[in-house]
């Protein structure tokens, strides 16, 4: 997979997690699946749209099951930060990412939360496309593996709306770094 598809991963490393698996959908043009996390159902899903394309599919699901934007969690990849880092976010920009600009202008509004999987950035700016559009070296997924196994850690507290509690699981383990 490419680092492109962190968002891909963390949510298949969920899903197992919970002994679940993604089944096609084609009313939300995508992979969707149920668990149950702490009394409270989930939807975990994967857009089959092209990744800068995937706004269609996440409002089609977001408008259908009517969902507050405070109860959405996007997943991507951030080449703002190193490989093995992840952040919550609450709100904000697109901050260049094509995926979430194209979420933003399909669900109107920008105040969903993010799960940030950093994934590093290329020497020249020029770079980006390719440098997303490739699999990580060895050393580089295997930070990338280790951010998205603690983040999966968590993902209980951010499902229960304990993002503070969340965030500092996950910063402190970069500070001790």
């Amino acid at each position: 997979m490419t680092r492109h598809n962190a968002g891909f991963w963390f949510v298949d490393g969920v899903a197992a997690r919970f002994g679940q698996a993604f089944r096609g959908t084609a009313r939300f043009f995508g992979d969707e699946c149920g668990i149950e996390v702490e009394g409270r159902t989930c939807r975990l899903f994967k857009p089959a749209t092209f990744m800068n394309e995937s706004g269609s599919s996440v409002a089609a699901l977001f408008h259908y099951y009517r969902y507050a934007p405070e109860e959405v969690l996007i997943v991507h990849d951030e080449i703002d930060l190193p490989p093995g880092t992840v952040r919550i976010k609450q709100g904000g920009g697109h901050g260049g990412h094509n995926g979430l600009r194209n979420i933003m202008t399909h669900i109107n509004t920008s105040d969903f939360n993010r799960l940030r999987i950093g994934v590093g950035r290329p020497a020249h700016r020029d770079d980006v496309v390719n440098y997303v559009l490739r699999s990580a070296p060895l050393e580089e997924q295997a930070l990338i593996e280790e951010a998205i196994v603690r983040a999966c850690a968590v993902f209980p507290a951010i499902i229960e709306g304990k993002l503070a509690r969340a965030m500092n699981i996950l910063h402190v383990h970069v500070s001790e770094k």
